[in-house]
């Protein structure tokens, strides 16, 4: 069961993250702003994406780089967290602090710290600390998520200059990320710092299969587009919602008066 799910989760989410991908950089030729970290997360999803086929066929080689791409793509969704907050919270300060070089920069020191901190697997010790210490190691982006959350909610309330489809495209990204690693990466982190069973590993896998599809959700939802015709729909609903009601209201009371009559 689990590996029918698991390819067809890499059937379905391969093929869709590389049609993102490319949506992205069609994107940026339009001259639209540059989602560098987005398109890292991305890259990721297509790492993990490799590295389980690699390891379904048995090879070593695809747990190696199924884990390199997962601890990437949770340095690329804190990157997202945290520049979601400055451009709220400190606009004046990313304006002139943000640029291109310096999100390359980052990217390269997340891909490098992602390589090196696969490497503490290999080191000579006994391997259910080493695996403790990394499922430790898992629990540090929660402060950041809940921060950048907590303050970039506080902030928007104060952003007057802020236009209000903007402030609710960065509002949804805070969401999509916090989200996404409580209820995805949280059950991974729980199942390796407790004892495997059935059930656990089951849930364990289902979680690491519906990580890299997750992410896809941060770039639809940094679409001005997508998010707005999402909000106009469920405003639509609530509204041909409250008509019916008042028109059920209008037909009640003629009928109440017609009875009176």
């Amino acid at each position: 069961m689990i590996s029918w799910l698991d390819w067809i989760t890499t059937a379905i989410g391969l093929p869709f993250t590389l049609i993102v991908i490319v949506a992205v950089f069609l994107q940026v030729k339009k001259n639209q702003c540059c989602p560098i970290f987005v398109i890292n997360l991305l890259f990721s999803d297509v790492i993990q994406f490799c590295g389980r086929i690699t390891l379904n066929k048995g090879y070593f080689i695809g747990y190696v780089i199924f884990n390199f791409g997962l601890f990437a793509s949770v340095g690329f969704m804190v990157c997202i967290s945290l520049e979601r907050y400055l451009v709220i919270a400190k606009p004046l300060w990313y304006r002139f602090r943000r640029n291109i070089k310096t999100s390359v920069v980052v990217c390269v020191v997340v891909w490098v710290l992602s390589v090196l901190f696969y490497l503490i697997v290999f080191l000579p010790f006994d391997r259910m600390i080493v695996f403790t210490i990394l499922s430790y190691a898992f629990l540090l982006p929660i402060p950041v998520f809940i921060f950048c959350f907590v303050r970039t909610i506080k902030a928007l309330s104060g952003a007057l200059s802020f236009p209000a489809d903007k402030k609710r495209r960065i509002a949804a990204i805070q969401v999509a990320v916090l989200l996404t690693y409580t209820l995805l990466f949280m059950p991974i982190i729980i199942v390796r710092l407790n004892k495997y069973s059935s059930i656990s590993i089951y849930i364990f896998n289902i979680c690491l299969f519906l990580s890299p599809l997750a992410d896809t959700t941060l770039y639809l939802l940094s679409r001005k587009s997508f998010l707005d015709k999402l909000l106009a729909s469920l405003c639509s609903c609530e509204t041909s919602d409250s008509q019916e009601m008042s028109t059920r209201d209008i037909e009640s009371t003629t009928v109440a008066n017609t009875e009176t009559v």
